[in-house]
């Protein structure tokens, strides 16, 4: 084999490669450049002019909108707070105390970022429907739960995302660990 025609063979090889690789990186990561805190991760860019190319590809994957910092930070979980994949048929508990924003909410989406269907058409929590703000739990469950739930519809695995609305620091950090609500495994 002449050693142009090997040379060819690698260079596609290695692009059909490369390229996959970059799909796959796009289509299982975080929201973007990320900063892991506990289970949640997050990244500043954002709705920005600098954002990389990365969270460029990801936002426009996930379909969601981004606004910029000092209007909205993001949060997302894969797993809970003992770093163990988030599964549809178990339940858990996601608990916080009053967070340094406005107005917050809690979305449940399938790995791929689509939201799940269930019968009960509940796809969110939203800070406006807890009553104390200072402590408050979520049941994530595939079964009905009394008080806030969010239905997983039973699929193999979920993301969870917290969209903080104007952040009292005006978006220039992020929220703390102690901060965010932990999510603790109850059973399966």
């Amino acid at each position: 084999m002449k050693p142009s025609v090997r040379y060819l063979i690698c260079a596609v090889a290695g692009l059909a490669l490369g390229a996959g690789a970059a799909v796959q990186r796009v289509r299982t990561g975080a929201l973007g450049a990320s900063t892991a805190i506990g289970p949640w991760t997050t990244g500043k860019d954002f709705g920005t002019a600098g954002a990389s190319a990365f969270t460029r590809a990801v936002v426009s994957l996930r379909g969601i909108l981004a606004l910029p910092a000092h209007e909205a930070r993001y949060y997302n979980a894969a797993v809970d707070s003992a770093g163990q994949p988030l599964d549809g048929k178990c339940r858990y508990r996601v608990s916080g105390k009053a967070m340094p924003t406005k107005w917050w909410s809690l979305t449940l989406y399938d790995h791929p970022g689509y939201l799940v269907t269930n019968q009960a058409n509940v796809f969110s929590v939203a800070s406006a429907r807890v009553p104390d703000q200072a402590n408050w739990s979520v049941v994530v469950a595939p079964a009905e739960q009394a008080g806030l739930w969010l239905p997983t519809g039973r699929i193999d695995r979920f993301e969870l995302t917290l969209r903080t609305y104007l952040p009292d620091d005006g978006g220039v950090g992020n929220l703390t660990r102690d901060q965010l609500p932990s999510i603790v495994k109850e059973g399966c």
